[in-house]
C-alpha cells in the first residue's frame, strides 16, 4: 500500500481535537506539550475545550490543525512511513505535509503559522473581506464571473478550485455577493458565505505580504525528503528555496486542490490517500475528484486502529 499523506485546512477544527489520541498515546500528548512549549500558552487546552469561537480564531485555528496532524503522522510514521510517496495539504495543511516530509521542525511550523494566521487576521481586519463557496455545475467559468462581478461590484477571484462542482471565491463583500448572484443565474445549486476572518487567498492578503515574506526569510527550511505538492502550482517541490518562495506566494494564490489530486493520482497510480486531521473534508473532495480512490482518514485513535490493522493484514 503506497500511501500519499493529506492535511486539512481551516475550517477542520473543533473543540475536542486530539483529545482521544493524547489520552491513548504518549507520543500525541508530547505533541501537543511541545506545541504549549513553543507558542507559550495552552494550546492544547484550547483545543481540548475550546471555547469554538476562540479555536476558530485564524490565528489559533492554525496552530491547533497543524500540531494534530503533526501528532497523527507521529503515530503512523514508525508504522507507514516506509509507504509513504508524497504529501500534500490545503492551504494551512501544505505546511504540515512540509513537517511531515522533513522540511520545517515541529517547533518552527507552529510558531511560523501561529505568525501566518496573526497577519492574515490583521490584514482582513485592516481590509475586511469575504469568501463563498460555489456548488454545482456553472455554465460559465467562474473566472468570468469573477471578472464581471469585480467590474459590477468589487475585487473578488477564485480562492480554492476543491473538486469538480465546487469553487470557493473570495474578495470585497460587494464582489463576493455580486458573484453569488451570478452563479445562481448560471446554473450553481448552492452559493453560501464562509464564517471567515477575510478574503484570503485573494489580493485584500496583500498587507500581510511583507509580514509574511520576512517571517519565512527567518526560518531554517530544509530540502524534503518526499515530495509535497503545492498549493500554487498543484505540482511536486522538494528544493527548501523552491518550497518557501511558493509558501509565500500561496497567501494571495488559489488552493489549485483539484489539481493537485489529479496530478498525485498521475503519478502514482493506486495510491492510497490518507487524511491526516479532524473530520473528512478532504476525504470528501478526493472522492469527488477521483471517485475510485482509496481515502482513509486518520483522526480519531479508532481511524488509526483501523488504518494499522488494515496495514497488518
Amino acid at each position: 500500500m503506497d500511501i500519499a499523506l493529506v492535511f486539512p485546512g481551516q475550517g477542520s477544527q473543533k473543540p475536542g481535537m486530539g483529545k482521544d489520541l493524547v489520552d491513548a498515546y504518549p507520543i500525541a500528548a508530547d505533541t501537543f506539550r511541545a506545541a504549549d512549549a513553543a507558542l507559550g500558552f495552552s494550546l492544547s487546552s484550547l483545543c481540548f475545550d475550546g471555547p469554538a469561537e476562540t479555536l476558530m480564531e485564524t490565528h489559533n485555528a492554525q496552530p491547533a490543525l497543524l500540531t494534530h496532524g503533526v501528532a497523527v503522522w507521529r503515530l503512523l510514521a514508525e508504522r507507514l512511513g516506509a509507504r509513504v510517496r508524497c504529501a500534500a495539504g490545503h492551504s494551512l495543511g501544505e505546511f504540515t505535509a512540509h513537517v511531515s516530509a522533513g522540511t520545517f521542525d515541529f517547533a518552527t511550523a507552529v510558531k511560523l503559522v501561529r505568525t501566518r494566521g496573526e497577519l492574515m487576521q490583521a490584514a482582513g481586519e485592516a481590509r475586511p473581506g469575504a469568501m463563498a463557496a460555489i456548488l454545482g455545475d456553472l455554465t460559465v467559468r467562474v473566472r468570468e464571473l469573477c471578472d464581471r462581478a469585480t467590474r459590477e461590484a468589487g475585487a473578488v477571484v477564485p480562492a480554492n478550485f476543491n473538486s469538480p462542482g465546487q469553487v470557493v471565491v473570495s474578495g470585497e463583500v460587494a464582489g463576493v455577493e455580486r458573484l453569488m448572484e451570478l452563479a445562481r443565474e448560471h446554473g450553481a445549486r448552492k452559493c453560501m458565505r464562509l464564517h471567515v476572518s477575510g478574503a484570503f487567498h485573494s489580493p485584500l492578503m496583500n498587507a500581510a505580504k511583507p509580514g509574511w515574506e520576512a517571517a519565512l526569510a527567518d526560518v531554517d527550511m530544509h530540502d524534503a525528503r518526499i515530495p509535497v505538492y503545492a498549493n500554487v502550482t498543484g505540482l511536486p517541490v522538494s528544493g527548501a528555496e523552491a518550497s518557501r518562495q511558493l509558501l509565500g506566494d500561496q497567501l494571495t494564490a488559489p488552493v489549485r486542490w483539484t489539481e493537485t489530486i489529479r496530478h498525485i493520482a498521475a503519478d502514482y497510480p493506486g495510491i492510497t490517500f490518507v487524511e491526516l486531521g479532524p473530520g473528512h473534508v478532504l476525504s470528501g473532495l478526493i472522492r469527488k475528484i477521483l471517485p475510485d480512490a482509496t481515502v482513509l482518514p486518520a483522526g480519531t485513535s479508532a481511524n488509526l486502529d483501523a488504518i494499522l490493522a488494515l496495514q497488518a493484514a
